[in-house]
Order: C-alpha cells, then structure tokens, then sequence
C-alpha cells in the first residue's frame, strides 16, 4: 500500500475545495509513492510528531493543522519550520495536513467535541461555516464548563460571564471562532458557545445579546478529533498502524 492511497481517502473525505481560500492543505513534504506501514495523526507537525513518526516507523504524519502555512522562504535548519521539515524529508517521512477542508466536515471536527460534551442530537447550525448547535438538561455555566475543561482536557477555560448563568442551548465551534457565526447564533436562540478560541470583543457583545461565552482553548478543542480521525482510518485500512501524537496538550492538564 502506497502512501497516495491514505492520502487519496483523506482527499475524498475532506475534499481540498472545502477548504477557505486562505489555507494550505495537502501534502506538506514527503513521498506520496512510497510504501506505508503505519501513520502518525498529530494536530501539528512538531519536533515531537517526529520523533514519535521515527520511533514507531511511521512513513506518513496526518496534521490537522498545516506547518507551510502562507509561504515560507526558506529550509535554513536554524529556523524552526525548516529544521523540521529538513529532519522530516530526511528521516523518509512524508506530512499531509487536513484543515479548514476537514473542519468544514462536522461530522469529523465539531459533532467529536458535542459527543464530547455528551450531546444529544447535535446539528449543524445554518447560517455558519462550520459548527454544531445541541440542547442539554438545565445546568449552570459554571457546572457546564467544568464538565467542558474535564470532556476536553483543557488545562483551563475562560468566561468574563457570571458562573450562574442558565445553560441549556449550546454551540460548539473548535479551534478559532468565526465572528460570521454572531447573527445565525443569536437568532437561533442559544444561550452559550464554546469555541477554543474567541476575541474579547466578540465575548462582550455575545454578553450583550444574553449568550456566554466559553474558551477552551485552540488545541483542546481540536484534539478531540484525533481519536475519531484514528477510529475512521483503521477501519479502512485495518493493516496500517496510526498512532495519535499529542505533543504536550493531555500532560498540560492540571
């Protein structure tokens, strides 16, 4: 099996022109003719993402997030991005990121953290790129968002609303909040979002239209797509390894 036909499902499943305008997925360096034994899934590609690739004798890394991002001038190993990549090409291992194409998808991004969160039912809401809306019994957002920090593995959260506040109708939105979102939210009637994360003033005037907000952090909220992403590649191919890298986020957790 060819490295090209992991990357060829990914294609299909998160198709490139999902993806927004500004982004870069596909692959970032590597080998897309080469054999592949076994996979790592990490949300950036990293010293460690790696390191773990080598050790475990991965030939392809699987990012959510893509480390060519906007251009970059130079491979000098002095740098960070091309210190990586240059050990990345030399070590024989191939990178292909899933992003905005993937998040575009809520079945693999936004539905993991409302299941996460134990929801019921959630759907998307329209009127947003991406983002699902649920209802759960009665809580306090306080409650809410510690039941959140512990679902996620967040090493914290973030709210500049009263902890009393009522939740019942909530929507979720990994990674960076879309201001876009704002209209369809307040029409829809929810109360709180959860996003990983959100500008202040975006915060306070969610506040004025009587909707809380909740940050819990970029990486946290989207971590939880490895496992789903893991579960649905081995049960296609069931002879390939993956092995979900998570850097630092699950030892961050206090």
């Amino acid at each position: 099996m060819k490295i090209s036909d992991v990357t060829g499902f990914l294609e299909e499943c998160f198709p490139k022109e999902n993806a927004m305008d500004y982004d870069n997925v596909g692959f970032m360096a590597g080998y897309p003719d080469r054999a592949v034994t076994a996979c790592v899934i990490s949300l950036d590609l990293t010293g460690k993402a790696v390191e773990c690739a080598r050790q475990s004798g991965a030939d392809l890394i699987i990012t959510h997030h893509p480390i060519i991002f906007g251009g970059i001038n130079t491979l000098n190993t002095e740098t960070y991005k091309g210190r990586i990549l240059t050990d990345l090409i030399r070590s024989g291992i191939t990178c292909f990121a899933c992003h905005t194409n993937l998040d575009m998808t809520d079945e693999y991004g936004n539905l993991a953290i409302a299941a996460a969160l134990g929801a019921e039912s959630p759907v998307h809401l329209e009127g947003t790129e991406c983002g699902t809306v649920f209802e759960i019994s009665e809580t306090t957002l306080y409650e809410f968002a510690v039941k959140a920090r512990k679902a996620l593995g967040s090493s914290g959260i973030i709210t500049i609303n009263d902890p009393a506040n009522k939740v019942k109708k909530v929507f979720v939105q990994g990674g960076a909040f879309d201001e876009d979102s704002v209209p369809a939210i307040v029409k829809s009637g929810v109360d709180t979002v959860l996003s990983g994360e959100i500008k202040h003033h975006i915060c306070v005037e969610l506040e004025e239209y009587g909707v809380s907000t909740i940050i819990a952090g970029h990486s946290a909220t989207e971590q939880i797509y490895l496992e789903k992403l893991k579960g649905m590649l081995s049960e296609k191919f069931p002879s390939l390894k993956f092995i979900v890298n998570y850097n630092n986020e699950k030892a961050s957790v206090i």
